[in-house]
């Protein structure tokens, strides 16, 4: 049976000046021909087309793009649609397309799976698009560009192929041995470069925790006593009214969160309830979430009013911790902090920020780092096995851990056996990519 040919609107929410329709699939063409009633233009070639329904009626004028198969994005014929961007347009068109025999709206994700199908993108430089579609950030942008181009997956094919020659060498001494254009013993000279290989592999993996924070936010919990100063300080960090702030103890009972976007990271700070004993059944539940907040921590700002008793609030011991006296206006400065700050004047906010920013700033170097989870799982399959591979006194068994390692490569990619994940994978993009 042969595939389906699949539309979407493929750009941003309506209304805009321009919104892009995408076609993709063996009816594309034809469906092009059927619109405008004319001939297709040239391959990659804009042309200016009027958009006529089946009634005669005209939908609209656009500039129409067609794109032969394999050579496109998806590798099937394919064919976009600039039109002008209101929902009414749009609509019509779309109603027009759903009445061609043949097509279909595109599910979420589907242009991208036919495009790994047919061989164009691989899972990695899949994902990356995806990473790359919802950054918000500068450095979101260019740790997705390294996935996307094809940047990480060179990396990982390079390392596949280097375990296939060690592998190969190992093997053909083990089935030539006697033979005397083999060299002896070369299974020991493969030795070298596997332990390098493992070198790169643990530092490829050390690098996903930077990974993890570029895509998902640097965390910044803010923590306590009531009327320490916490939520003045999350609203002046974001220069604007994020939580409510009064006299009261325990106006703050929940957990509110605010994104930041310092020197092109995400930043994301937490804004929580006082810490202290309390028999108030909803304060002890934001207490509860609080501590919640502190464990998740990259960054733990603990609040005090300078001059105010010792705060006894348990940090882990593994947390970076900068301690913070506020109301500098009030009490002037005082050594037993890190910082002192005063919101009310914005004394100290400046040197805060640049604390912030100087732990993010070495958190990646630019390197590329895995994303998600799954990576990181098979890269540790993969590095696990090459171990194995170093450990291991037999050849067939050296050999074999190699060639698990290889494999544990591969499915990172999607050269192999990755079959029940395509569903999970493209069904988190959006509809029309």
């Amino acid at each position: 049976m042969l595939p389906t040919t699949i539309f979407a609107l493929s750009s941003g929410a309506l209304p805009a000046g321009v919104a892009v329709v995408r076609i993709s699939g063996l009816e594309a063409l034809p469906a092009l021909r059927l619109l405008t009633r004319k001939e297709l233009p040239a391959p990659r070639q804009a042309a200016l087309r009027t958009i006529v329904g089946q009634d005669g009626y005209v939908l609209d004028q656009a500039l129409v793009l067609v794109f032969p198969g394999p050579q496109s994005f998806t590798g099937e014929d394919c064919v976009e649609l600039q039109l002008h961007g209101s929902r009414a347009v749009v609509a019509a068109v779309m109603k027009e397309l759903a009445a061609i025999d043949g097509l279909r709206a595109a599910e979420a994700g589907e242009f991208s799976r036919r495009a790994f199908e047919n061989g164009r993108i691989d899972l990695v430089e899949a994902e990356g698009l995806s990473e790359l579609i919802a950054a918000e950030t500068e450095m979101q942008r260019r740790l997705a560009v390294e996935q996307s181009f094809g940047g990480q997956s060179a990396l990982y094919e390079g390392w596949a192929k280097r375990l296939t020659h060690a592998r190969a060498m190992i093997e053909a001494d083990l089935d030539f041995s006697d033979e005397e254009d083999v060299p002896g013993s070369v299974a020991d000279s493969v030795s070298g470069d596997l332990i390098v290989l493992q070198q790169e592999l643990r530092r490829h993996v050390e690098a996903a925790r930077a990974g993890e924070i570029i895509r998902d936010g640097y965390k910044v919990a803010i923590v306590g006593r009531p009327n320490a100063g916490k939520s003045s300080l999350l609203n002046a960090l974001a220069n604007r009214d994020v939580a409510i702030v009064t006299d009261v103890a325990g106006t703050t009972r929940d957990v509110l969160q605010v994104d930041l976007d310092m020197d092109g990271y995400l930043v994301r700070l937490f804004d929580t309830a006082g810490l202290r004993e309390s028999s108030d059944v909803v304060e002890q539940e934001g207490i509860r979430r609080a501590h919640d907040v502190i464990g998740k921590a990259d960054l733990v700002l603990l609040l005090e009013e300078i001059d105010s008793e010792p705060e006894h609030t348990v940090i882990p011991n593994n947390k970076d911790l900068l301690r913070v006296g506020s109301k500098l206006d009030l009490h002037g400065p005082s050594p037993a902090y890190d910082l002192c700050i005063s919101v009310r004047d914005e004394d100290g906010l400046e040197p805060l920020r640049e604390a912030i920013r100087l732990r993010v700033r070495k958190i990646w170097s630019g390197s590329i780092a895995p994303t998600r989870q799954r990576q990181l799982e098979l890269l540790l399959d993969a590095s696990n096995s090459v171990s194995e591979a170093l450990k291991a006194g037999q050849p067939e068994l050296r050999a074999e851990n190699l060639r698990t390692a290889a494999v544990a490569l591969g499915r990172i990619t999607g050269a192999v056996d990755v079959e029940q994940l395509l569903d999970v994978i493209f069904s988190q993009f959006c509809i029309g990519k």
